[in-house]
């Protein structure tokens, strides 16, 4: 066993005496804090030689207007000895209780308004919520409903009480140090610069420390994990020579999906896919360059997508569906090279909760366009971005969207799982940059933050991201550095 403390011992020759005992009555019999005391028979809790019970009183204090309300009732049981059948709204409005009383009433269904008159509903009574004012009990959902309100607040109160075991008797009867004459020893248990200065650090008796010993674990605060797999991110394309980019997230349907050669019959414009609000937004300036080029191909040798295309379409809001529409405004704005810009927001979509899917998630996107850049630059900007992300093994795949051609899927490797599509990339398609002015060509990519994210922390529950899970927080490291390869983590 550890040698003990002097504050141990002094615990354990009372304990002897008394069995059992509450903190504060053995802290006036050592001398020492109820604190103190707790804190010695932690150290002795853990060698097995004392019992340590916490107890957690609740009581309710009633705040100013609890106390008023205590005295003349609550505002609704004010209120209810003043309605009859077809009592007038108006005359009920002249009294003081009316402005939290009605709201309570008509909330808990105890009045009916019609025509400018109020009535009680079936036998209404407010006898069981004055019975909770007047005797509020823990765990009751009127008593929690009366504390939200603010009438009540609850407090609590800690007290320990500590008990000597059986091994603990058993060593202070066989043991030759752990007498009552230690009781009047004094251990110190830190060093004080006073203490230092005079020298008094020389007659005190100070605690023995196993530096052996691991301490008490400390949790100081840190970023949330997600956040700072963000501003890694974040850090990696700024230090690549991006600019970031930010935007709105109501968009009109015209930058979401028009100004991206969109087909307005694409299922991706469906209810099941996007959320549509009722407001509209106006469009810019040169719209009709982007109806052209959907009608006819505009002024390209493309044939466009042919029909007619709705101007109000194009005007309704969405909440973005993906960060694309900030993407091609940023290319509206600057038409001219270079252009090397990036984005992480957040984007919705119509999609059923489950481990991988949420209506709402992170999502990167990047764009870079300049004079003589090519597809091969596109890949390698990806290859590069994966890399310091720690995905060393990248490939790609061809791949089909709206707005890029030719168009290609990123894949990494991760052990375990194999080969994982991480997001969708190519070059803007002529129709796309055509009625911005834009002659060059412009490499764009996106990909799924959280997806990243599930596979640098570990994770098969997408959800983990978004939850308030403190012991996950806790326990995820602050900085990984590492690798994934085929052959593994390195």
């Amino acid at each position: 066993m550890a040698e003990l403390t002097q504050n141990e011992k002094r615990l354990l020759a009372i304990l002897e005496k008394e069995h059992k005992a509450d903190a504060p009555h053995l802290a006036s019999l050592l001398d020492a804090t109820p604190e103190a005391v707790v804190q010695w028979a932690h150290l002795a809790e853990e060698k097995g030689l004392v019992s340590l019970e916490r107890f957690v009183d609740k009581a309710f204090i009633y705040t100013d207007e609890g106390k008023e309300y205590l005295k003349h009732g609550l505002p609704e049981t004010q209120l209810l000895k003043f309605i009859r059948n077809d009592t007038p709204l108006a005359d009920l409005q002249k009294h003081a209780a009316f402005r939290i009383g009605f709201g309570q009433l008509r909330k808990k269904g105890l009045i009916s308004v019609k025509n400018g008159t109020v009535s009680k509903v079936g036998e209404s009574s407010t006898a069981d919520d004055e019975t909770a004012l007047k005797n509020p009990q823990a765990g009751d959902p009127r008593t929690k409903e009366l504390i939200k309100r603010g009438i009540l607040q609850e407090t609590e109160t800690v007290t320990y009480r500590v008990s000597i075991t059986l091994e603990g008797t058993a060593l202070v009867k066989k043991s030759h140090t752990i007498t009552l004459e230690s009781e009047h020893k004094i251990v110190i248990g830190t060093l004080s610069r006073d203490q230092i200065i005079s020298r008094e650090w020389k007659n005190l008796n100070f605690r023995r420390y196993d530096v052996a010993k691991l301490p008490k674990r400390v949790y100081p605060g840190k970023t949330h994990p997600y956040q700072r797999l963000i501003e890694e991110m974040r850090q990696i394309l700024l230090e690549m020579g991006f600019t970031e980019i930010y935007g709105d997230i109501v968009q009109s349907s015209f930058w979401n999906f028009d100004a991206l050669f969109q087909p307005q019959d694409h299922p991706a414009r469906e209810m099941q896919d996007t959320f549509y609000l009722k407001e509209q937004a106006p469009l810019p300036a040169g719209w009709e360059k982007v109806r052209d080029m959907h009608e006819r191909g505009g002024e390209t040798s493309s044939t466009g997508w042919g029909g007619t295309w709705n101007k109000k379409k194009a005007e309704q809001c969405v909440l973005r569906t993906h960060t694309t529409s900030l993407s091609i405004q940023h290319l509206a704005a600057n038409p001219n090279p270079p252009v090397k810009a990036f984005c992480i927001s957040r984007v919705y979509r119509r999609e059923a909760i489950d481990p991988t899917h949420t209506p709402e998630f992170e999502q990167l996107e990047g764009i870079v366009m300049d004079k003589g850049v090519s597809f091969r630059h596109l890949l390698g900007y990806l290859k590069e971005f994966y890399g310091r992300m720690g995905f060393e093994d990248v490939r790609f795949r061809p791949a089909y969207f709206p707005y890029t051609e030719p168009s290609v899927e990123p894949e990494i490797y991760v052990d375990g799982l194999g080969w994982v599509e991480m997001g969708g990339a190519g070059i803007f398609r002529e129709e796309v940059t055509a009625p911005w002015g834009i002659t060059y060509p412009v490499l764009a990519w996106g990909l799924g933050v959280s997806r990243v994210a599930m596979l640098k922390l570990g994770l098969k529950d997408l959800r983990l991201l978004y939850r308030s899970d403190i012991e996950w927080i806790r326990e995820s490291p602050v900085h990984r550095d590492q690798k994934v390869t085929k052959g593994g983590r390195k």
